[in-house]
């Protein structure tokens, strides 16, 4: 035992005594590298071989072709410059006479620039992005290149420059804490930068800083302002030693962060944005990371072995700017304070184009001096860092100055090629404490082998001498167990001898119990063969006896019979005898015949004899009257007997083949129903495959529709918080308000069309416009759903017609009372009719009766919201006034303000704005000479309604409202317009013009009876919409009724 360790504790002092020799190699390698006067913190520049640029010329305003490509596009170390273009906001939808100036080319990566009808002019740049680019495809193309180009050890900038207002803090500073699909650059660097480093050796520092009026402050902690700026004078490097810097700890450590420096960044409220930014925010990340150790093989320099074994770090920056938005003054209305920010913003951006035009045209100075901003980004622009640079600008040529500006900008950054660069460092201080852990490591773990050595040693001894001492025990017990297992083995021998007697008598035994149960066998079957013989015997005895008794009764009616015949043939007996001569040769014959029937019947009648001894009388008559019947048949009737039974022989013959016929057709009919047999299970198996097909495709079917009402629910849900968003957004005019909106709407019907798509796929729309009809009210309702949701595509409106989709909800707004069904059925319809041609449909097919009856009957916000939609949409056809009218859909539209409901009632201010509208632009029936009848919506009193709903708090319904009335005050006019076309005998002419003059009097004094002149007036002039403004003015010029009574009301 003693000499099997040796070899393990050899091996363990081996070990030992080679770690202790790679510490005392390792600490003296380091004493070598320093007493050989290196540097204690030395820095590696690997510079990669950029070509210098050539010399470009600069871009004039009046250059028309702007397309050119650049011949660079793979160097690292030029400025890229994407573009993105803010989608329309309100504003930009109510200035009908501004047109869109810029055209965007994605594909290509081009923009085209209009300055008139005209004349454009294109642009490229290294990206192209729409209004409704996502935020993650931003940074993918602008900011992740950047990013990764920092993990790698060299410096990076992110930059947003733009007009105010077009979406810069959203592109790069969005938090999206709602939803983290609308973060911006900032959050998603940092997230990435955090995913790719290692904490327990990379580090993470961040500084938020603000650039407001020339003043640098610090965002994290506001009491620091005027921070220095420093300039290493031996490289450049700029640094800020004032600004706080926070060690990153995680992405939430990093939101809270950019939350605080949020609030404290200068913003304020501008014609041009409720929230513009008045500072340039600048966020500073510092990575710092370890490069992992690469092992050369060919290095002989012993030099180049030492520098081997230290590590290396790099240290690289990574700058996000958000520049605050360049402005005009006229535009932007700025006075007091916010007029001093503008100039210092103005004058910042100034500089910064100064620099980047120098640089563009390979200036020999560059005045990075004049700006502190200019003095932040020297290493941005013609230093060492990689830059990505993204502009935004707006749609509406109202600001096309600013967005030509821009442009521009962006397309001299591109100009600009950078010296990038990558900086490492020996990471002396890491070694120092890598060596000294190792050190306390390998100590520790001497004394640890030296103190287990002993215990292991200490053990083996004690185990040794346990050893010994159960050797011995087990010994003494070995002996005492085989002197005790001899004597049992001796015993049991003969206990063996005893057993095998015993099993010898046993076979004995058993050999005289098998010969018994032999011969027992034997005669069991000999029994049962005797039984069956009796039984078959007995049963043929019985079969036989059967049949004679039969026979018997036959010939005991046959000898009745003849009995009865006896009486008259010994009448006739001498008659018969002289006729006997003449028929010898007969009778001599039907002798014989008669002595073999005698014979036969001699034979039956022993048989008989011998079975029924009771039968012997009945067999003695029957041969007497068989003798007598024979003499009979010789004497009188032979030949004619003869022949009957010839006859009945034919008959019998003809029956035999009738038989025979009928059982081959039989016969043939039995295949054939065989047949049928056959191919009507082959049937039943082919419908009972098709059967477990269908219940198959029946629970395919319920999982999808289960999966259905799942999507369903969420799609509605969706539409909730999407409409409760879309109304705050319509609230607020914030241009990043509606930007997050829009994008959240494109995704939003993006996904909703794929899912309608999706379930148009593998339901088909026939058998959900079947569902329709289940009795099911669950399955009704997700159907009715997802039928509303489809409807809302105009690509599967045409198909649900067709498919008798609209039969079918017109069907369930007749018959059902689910209340959930009568809504959706209702938005389904509405959606329907959007489109013109479905319009006619549904009122040809009774749905405004139907939407009228569905109004009155319930009292549903919701519903009655949807049913005021769908009559609104019918409203805007001209061609179906007069049928709304009769089916009461105008009177069902004014009953539906009951309900108080502020959605309802915007409903019901669209409907009567788009009837008032089309009624005004209804067609002059010539030949008639007059119009085709007054306002209907006077006849049924909307007029006072519209005047009393004209200050109603909601903006779009005060909209609808303000419209109606001036289309209902342009009825009166439509009269001059008849006047004009009516050519013809001067009789006619006068009688019309009477008539036309008339109803405009009417219409008018109606108008202005009711206060609706007044609230026209103020409608020109204190209306939101300038549009709705000038229509008013329009209606109170050119009305003689209307001047007459403002007139006469000013006298």
């Amino acid at each position: 035992m003693a000499t099997g360790l040796r070899p393990a504790q050899r091996v363990e002092r081996q070990r030992i005594s080679q770690q202790q020799q790679g510490v005392i190699h390792v600490g003296n390698s380091l004493t070598r590298s320093l007493n050989n006067g290196q540097n204690s913190l030395r820095s590696k520049d690997t510079t990669k071989p950029l070509p210098s640029p050539p010399p470009r010329r600069s871009v004039t305003p009046n250059s028309r072709s702007y397309s050119r490509d650049f011949d660079d596009d793979n160097d690292p170390g030029r400025v890229r410059v994407a573009v993105r273009i803010r989608p329309r906001n309100a504003e930009d939808l109510s200035e009908a006479d501004f047109a869109d100036c810029v055209e965007l080319h994605p594909e290509l990566k081009r923009l085209k620039l209009r300055k008139n009808n005209w004349n454009s002019e294109s642009y490229k740049f290294d990206e192209v992005f729409t209004e409704t680019a996502s935020q993650k495809r931003v940074y993918e193309v602008v900011a992740k290149p950047v990013v990764e180009s920092v993990l790698s050890g060299y410096n990076g900038t992110v930059m947003a420059y733009g007009q105010t207002g077009t979406g810069k803090t959203f592109t790069l500073g969005r938090l999206g804490k709602d939803d983290a699909s609308e973060r911006g650059i900032m959050v998603r660097a940092v997230e990435d930068i955090l995913a790719n480093i290692s904490f327990a050796s990379d580090t993470v520092e961040a500084s938020y800083l603000q650039l407001y009026m020339e003043s640098i402050q610090d965002l994290l902690a506001p009491e620091k302002m005027n921070i220095p700026i420093n300039e290493d004078p031996r490289t450049g490097e700029v640094s800020l030693p004032g600004a706080v810097t926070v060690k990153v700890r995680d992405l939430d450590h990093f939101l809270e962060l950019l939350q605080i420096g949020e609030a404290n960044r200068h913003a304020a409220n501008t014609k041009l944005n409720t929230e513009s930014s008045r500072s340039h925010a600048i966020l500073m990340v510092y990575i710092r990371r370890s490069v992992p150790e690469i092992v050369e093989d060919d290095i002989t320099s012993q030099d180049m072995k030492i520098k081997s074994n230290f590590p290396l770090v790099r240290k690289s920056k990574l700058l996000i700017v958000d520049l605050a938005g360049s402005e005009r003054l006229d535009k932007s209305g700025s006075e007091g304070i916010l007029l001093e920010e503008a100039k210092f913003i103005n004058l910042s951006l100034t500089s910064l184009g100064k620099c980047i035009n120098a640089l563009a045209e390979n200036s020999p100075h560059i005045p990075t001096r004049d700006s502190k901003l200019t003095r932040l980004l020297r290493d941005s622009f013609g230093g060492t860092a990689r830059t990505s640079l993204i502009i935004t600008i707006g749609p509406s040529s109202r600001h096309q100055a600013e967005t030509t500006s821009t442009i521009m900008f962006g397309q001299r950054a591109m100009k600009i090629v950078n010296m990038v660069k990558l900086k490492e460092e020996f990471d002396y201080e890491s070694l120092c404490r890598k060596l000294e852990t190792q050190v306390d490591h390998l100590t520790a773990e001497i004394d640890r082998e030296q103190k287990l050595r002993k215990k292991e040693k200490y053990d083996l001894e004690k185990q040794l001498q346990e050893c010994h001492d159960s050797f011995n025990e087990t010994r003494k017990n070995l002996v005492t167990k085989s002197e005790f297992l001899e004597k049992e083995n001796t015993r049991l021998e003969l206990d063996l001898k005893e057993i095998l007697a015993e099993l010898n008598c046993q076979k004995d035994q058993n050999s005289l119990l098998q010969d018994k149960i032999a011969d027992l066998e034997m005669s069991v079957k000999q029994n049962k063969q005797n039984q069956l013989e009796n039984s078959t015997y007995q049963k043929v005895l019985a079969d036989t006896t059967q049949m004679y008794e039969e026979k018997i009764a036959e010939l005991i009616k046959q000898l009745e019979v003849e009995r009865a015949r006896s009486g008259s043939v010994q009448e006739q007996l001498d008659a018969m005898k002289k006729l006997s001569d003449d028929h010898q040769k007969v009778i001599q014959a039907l002798a014989d015949t008669a002595q073999m029937y005698e014979k036969k019947l001699m034979e039956l009648s022993k048989k008989l004899e011998d079975e029924h001894t009771r039968f012997e009388g009945a067999q003695e008559q029957l041969d007497s009257a068989n003798m007598l019947l024979t003499d009979h048949q010789n004497s009188m009737k032979g030949q004619e007997e003869n022949s009957e039974l010839r006859l009945k022989l034919e008959e019998m013959y003809r029956l035999h083949e009738s038989t025979a016929n009928e059982l081959q057709s039989l016969k043939v009919e039995l295949k054939d129903q065989i047949q049928e047999k056959e191919a009507i299970c082959e049937k039943l198996n082919d419908i009972q495959e098709k059967l477990s097909a269908e219940e198959k495709r029946r629970k395919t079917v319920e999982h999808e529709l289960v999966n259905l009402k799942k999507s369903t629910l969420e799609c509605d849900k969706d539409f909730e918080d999407k409409k409760l968003h879309m109304k705050e957004n319509i609230r607020g005019n914030s241009v990043f308000g509606t930007s997050a909106s829009f994008n959240k709407s494109g995704t939003l019907r993006a996904s909703q069309s794929a899912q309608r798509a999706t379930i148009a796929k593998i339901f088909g729309l026939q058998k959900i416009i079947q569902l329709l009809t289940s009795e099911d009210s669950d399955v009704q309702i997700h159907a009715v759903k997802v039928i509303a949701n489809l409807a809302a595509e105009d690509v599967n409106q045409e198909t649900i017609v067709e498919e008798g989709g609209l039969d079918a909800l017109l069907t369930m707004l007749r018959s059902s009372q689910n209340a959930t069904i009568l809504r959706v059925a209702s938005g389904a319809i509405a959606n329907l009719a959007m489109n013109e041609m479905n319009q006619g449909l549904i009122v040809s097919k009774g749905g405004a009766q139907l939407l009228a009856k569905t109004a009155s009957e319930t009292d549903d916000p919701q519903t009655l919201r949807m049913v005021a939609g769908a009559l609104a949409n019918l409203c805007g056809n001209e061609k179906l006034h007069a049928m709304l009218k009769e089916d009461e859909g105008i009177k069902a539209l004014l009953g539906m303000v009951r309900s108080g409901n502020s959605d309802v009632i915007a409903q019901v201010a669209r409907g009567l704005a788009n009837f008032a509208k089309c009624e005004s632009r209804a067609v002059v029936q010539a030949s008639a000479g007059h119009r085709k009848g007054c306002s209907l919506l006077m006849e049924d009193r909307a007029l006072e309604w519209l005047i009393a709903n004209c200050n109603i708090a909601s903006d779009s319904t005060r909209r609808h409202v303000e419209l109606a009335l001036c289309h209902l005050a342009q009825n009166g006019k439509q009269n001059s317009r008849i006047e004009n076309s009516i050519h013809g005998n001067i009789s006619t002419w006068v009688l019309i013009k009477f008539n036309l003059s008339t109803l405009a009097e009417d219409n008018a004094n109606d108008f202005i009876s009711s206060g609706g002149l007044r609230e026209l007036q103020r409608i020109s002039m204190e209306s939101s919409r300038e549009d709705i403004r000038d229509l008013a003015k329009k209606m109170l010029k050119s009305n003689t009724v209307f001047q007459s009574e403002m007139r006469s009301g000013w006298h």
